[in-house]
């Protein structure tokens, strides 16, 4: 997937990118695309230096080693992107009153479908690269896990009163949701993109094995 600057300063936004030199974002352009591609272990610095088209020397002045030219990438993505888009853009759906459980699911799908869909070479990134670097992972839990988790708990705890869900553990729902949504994307848009997919009526079963699980008796 080609990238621009402009499309990197977005990406970007409210860290450092505003002193990225021309170099330095077509450096980091070519790096998203590659570790997006290819991963991160197999992406080599030569091959960002070719497509960014400057001097392998150029991403070592700038970037001591490979992981320092990922973590640049990824640390003000997490707090500046993902934060934001995970969090405050979920809270359009977090703040909502939704008369069944059913409806929230329905909501944040869509809302999670749109973000990935607008964002998918950063997303996979890091879908590929958290479960390897520590550090990735105390950025993923700092800026998403914990507040997302807790209010989401809150919210399965609000349909548990109501006699909706099933009365098992708030955090059991939680992660049965969560699982059940995450390999519905990691297989839509990481694994199997080009399967042929009737997304509406994955989505529409995806929701219906979760209420299956979820729902009170």
């Amino acid at each position: 997937m080609k990238m621009n600057n402009s499309k990197v300063d977005s990406l970007l936004t409210g860290g450092e990118s505003g002193e990225l030199t021309d170099k330095q974002k077509r450096i980091v352009e070519a790096a998203i695309e590659m570790f997006s591609e290819k991963g991160f272990a197999a992406s080599s610095t030569s091959e960002i230096a070719k497509r960014a088209g400057v001097a392998e020397g150029t991403i070592f002045r700038h970037y001591k080693t490979k992981k320092e030219l990922l973590l640049a990438i990824v640390t003000p993505v997490m707090g500046n992107l993902v934060a934001p888009f995970i969090v405050k853009d979920l809270e359009k759906v977090l703040e909502k009153d939704y008369e069944f459980y059913e409806e929230f699911l329905e909501a944040m799908v869509r809302n999670r479908q749109a973000f990935i869909q607008k964002h998918l070479p950063i997303v996979r990134i890091l879908v590929q690269e958290i479960p390897f670097h520590e550090e990735l992972r105390g950025q993923f839990i700092e800026h998403v896990a914990k507040d997302l988790y807790a209010r989401f708990a809150n919210i399965v705890s609000h349909f548990q009163e109501k006699d909706e869900l099933v009365q098992m553990p708030p955090s059991s729902v939680v992660r049965l949701t969560i699982s059940s949504i995450i390999g519905f994307f990691l297989a839509r848009y990481i694994f199997l993109p080009e399967h042929e997919w009737n997304e509406e009526e994955e989505i529409e079963m995806t929701i219906q094995f979760i209420m299956n699980g979820v729902k009170a008796r």
